[in-house]
């Protein structure tokens, strides 16, 4: 089941505030920019971010999966309790570079 246009317009409701908030479509699916740093993944209407250790702690008891065939296990983010999302995406986003611009052939 691919991610319905409502759940990734509201997993950025979720999260808004905590810097510009993007989204871009890829593979069928989605990739949520915080400050234009790839923070979430959302695959079949799952939010999932990467185990970082800066969040480990806090996301302990957080279910694990993978957002695609072939991925590493991602944290699932529990995306109804918005004050932790953006407790979590805050953390990642300050350890995340801005990926770097892709040379044209």
């Amino acid at each position: 089941m691919a991610t319905t246009n409502e759940y990734i317009e509201y997993v950025c409701e979720q999260i808004n505030g905590i810097g510009v908030i993007r989204y871009k479509k890829m593979f069928g699916e989605f990739m949520i920019y915080v400050n234009d740093k790839p923070i979430i993944i959302v695959c079949n209407n799952n939010a999932f971010v990467k185990k970082l250790d800066c969040i480990e702690e806090m996301m302990k008891d957080a279910k694990l999966g993978y957002p695609y065939k072939g991925a590493k296990e991602h944290y699932v983010l529990d995306i109804d309790n918005s004050d932790f999302c953006k407790k979590i995406v805050s953390k990642v986003e300050e350890v995340t570079p801005i990926p770097k611009p892709r040379k044209k052939k």
